[in-house]
């Protein structure tokens, strides 16, 4: 991957990371209930479902490049149209809200990493998510493996250190993201807009 895509890509995962979903809230809820220790196993089971989850994509779409190469401007095209349809989904979605607990909750580490692990791997969403936004990166000229490598590497660094910010400052994000929650979703929402509209037109 050329160093200006990889960069790109960075950018778009760390806004995909910020944007509101079902792990960054269970990270920012386990949080709240279990202190940022305990919800590591939380975010550390997250960040493996979506490894899955991408080389579930990946590799789908791999095997479409391999059958003819057209596949890959056809899937940048629609998958770009889905991150603007995403886009305007999250701008319209309501702030993200959390209930805020007492004291730590006693939990076993198994069970919050199975949970983090289930909530990516199960988001069918996700999966449509990484299948539209993967090919915008993708070279069929280069190892898909090594994308692969490189891309997952990616997006598990800025997922991991997104939920455990998150999960560290559950107790005092919570009241901002009630109070300006909706334009922050504007925000995320209208990067995914422009990524929609502009990647599929890079050559």
């Amino acid at each position: 991957m050329a160093w200006d895509t990889w960069l790109i890509y960075l950018l778009a995962s760390i806004g995909l990371s910020l944007s509101p979903g079902p792990n960054g809230l269970l990270a920012l809820t386990h949080g709240a209930m279990h202190g940022r220790r305990k919800t590591l196993f939380t975010i550390a089971g997250g960040v493996l479902g979506f490894v899955a989850v991408i080389a579930l994509s990946m590799f789908g779409i791999g095997a479409l490049i391999r059958s003819s190469v057209t596949w890959l401007a056809v899937l940048k095209w629609v998958g770009g149209l889905y991150l603007m349809w995403l886009g305007i989904q999250v701008w319209r979605s309501p702030p993200v809200a959390v209930a805020e607990a007492a004291a730590p909750v006693q939990a076993r580490g198994g069970t919050l990493f199975r949970q983090g692990a289930l909530s990516a791997a199960t988001n069918p969403k996700a999966l449509l998510f990484f299948t539209a936004f993967l090919p915008q990166f993708i070279d069929a000229q280069h190892s898909l493996l090594l994308q692969f490598v490189v891309m997952a590497g990616t997006f598990a660094a800025t997922e991991f250190a997104t939920e455990f910010a998150l999960a560290s400052a559950a107790h005092r994000i919570s009241p901002w993201l009630a109070r300006v929650g909706k334009r922050f979703n504007r925000v995320c929402g209208g990067i995914f807009v422009l990524i929609g509209a502009a990647l599929p037109l890079r050559t």
